[in-house]
């Protein structure tokens, strides 16, 4: 299984602040990769250079075997590098069914998009009964998937999502991850960023462990639960 993400040397930094610091990793096509680390580890100053949000210092990011480090935003996502930010940035004034055709606003094959959008409508059912309600009137869950969604409606090949558990009910949070694993048989990589290691893992096939912007650990989801570093600073000492 080839990569369809390599990342190698990736900096990142702030004024005099550096976040990530010679960053390498890589995301085989067809799995979900997460990575987990403290907050301020880099996580999502990683996800955000990926996708061009913010301009990395240095290094290579290959997508499909291209570079596409210094690419604008818009280019990244029109390859197929999508990304769900922390907090969902949803567009409150604007309905549903607007918000997710902001989604495909790249995308030039209308019957694509339409079958796309009963895909997203088939996943969140919910969203199809709220299609008209403003995206400010939902719930955070409801949210939540609105923002993956819209990402999905822009027709991925890599998922990137930035903490989708954030704030929701245990139930809620169950949900999402049973949707990511959805995503993931569908076809759509994943690259998962997310505090709750714990269910991050269990449904990751890799794993990817950050510490002060570098590379801790790594291994598969399964290696990464029964590791005693992992248990005791991200699971709790008593594992399962």
């Amino acid at each position: 299984m080839g990569a369809l993400l390599e990342v190698k040397g990736l900096k990142v930094g702030y004024g005099g602040i550096e976040a990530v610091r010679g960053l390498d990793f890589s995301v085989p096509e067809g799995t979900i990769v997460t990575m987990i680390g403290a907050n301020g580890a880099g996580k999502s100053s990683t996800l955000l250079a990926l996708s061009g949000i913010v301009k990395a210092r240095s290094g290579s990011i290959l997508f499909a075997g291209r570079e596409i480090l210094g690419l604008r935003p818009d280019r990244i996502v029109g390859l197929g590098l999508v990304q769900v930010p922390e907090g969902r940035a949803i567009l409150s004034p604007l309905s549903v069914a607007e918000n997710l055709d902001l989604g495909a606003w790249t995308r030039k094959d209308k019957k694509a998009v339409a079958a796309d959008l009963e895909k997203v409508y088939g996943l969140f059912p919910r969203l199809a009964e709220r299609s008209k309600q403003t995206a400010g009137s939902l719930s955070g869950g409801e949210q939540q998937m609105l923002a993956i969604g819209r990402a999905l409606l822009a027709s991925p090949r890599l998922l990137l999502l930035d903490e989708p558990s954030m704030g929701l009910a245990p139930l809620l949070v169950a949900s999402i991850f049973t949707t990511i694993k959805a995503i993931a048989r569908s076809g759509t990589t994943v690259l998962l960023v997310e505090q709750n290691a714990r269910q991050a893992l269990k449904i990751a096939d890799r794993g990817i462990v950050l510490s002060h912007g570098k590379l801790l650990l790594e291994g598969s989801g399964s290696e990464l639960l029964e590791n005693k570093v992992v248990l005791e600073a991200f699971l709790g000492k008593e594992g399962g």
